[in-house]
């Protein structure tokens, strides 16, 4: 492997407006671990990446172009278990695609900052 080639994303970036806000949805209700916080930064581990919630220096990072696709192992419940603690689903779990014996199934929702991301399941196909 050559020295400048890629190995693994090591954080991902997401702008938030309102960063108590985005800070209490994405430890109470995603129960993502906090690892610290500063002025304007909040970190979260999911599981091994770092996601850091950012108010924008400058307007041109101000809009998330990215989805993250969180993986659970029961969407249909993790699903329900979201809708009950709040978030605000765009639409229920559905599959989105079936390779040979798995099934990808996706269910997308709103954080507190107009964000889109999704669940994410991969199952064995019935």
């Amino acid at each position: 492997m050559e020295v400048h080639s890629i190995q693994q994303i090591g954080q991902i970036g997401v702008p938030v407006k309102d960063l108590e806000k985005a800070v209490q949805f994405y430890q109470d209700v995603l129960e993502l671990p906090l690892l610290f916080n500063t002025g304007s930064l909040a970190f979260f581990d999911c599981n091994g990446i770092r996601l850091l919630l950012s108010l924008p220096e400058k307007e041109e990072f101000a809009h998330s172009s990215s989805i993250l696709y969180f993986n659970v192992e029961q969407i249909h419940e993790a699903y329900a278990g979201f809708k009950r603690k709040g978030v605000s689903f765009i639409d229920e779990p559905h599959m989105v695609a079936k390779m040979g014996h798995t099934e990808t199934w996706m269910a997308f929702f709103h954080d507190t900052q107009g964000n889109i991301h999704a669940l994410m399941s991969e199952i064995e196909a019935q």
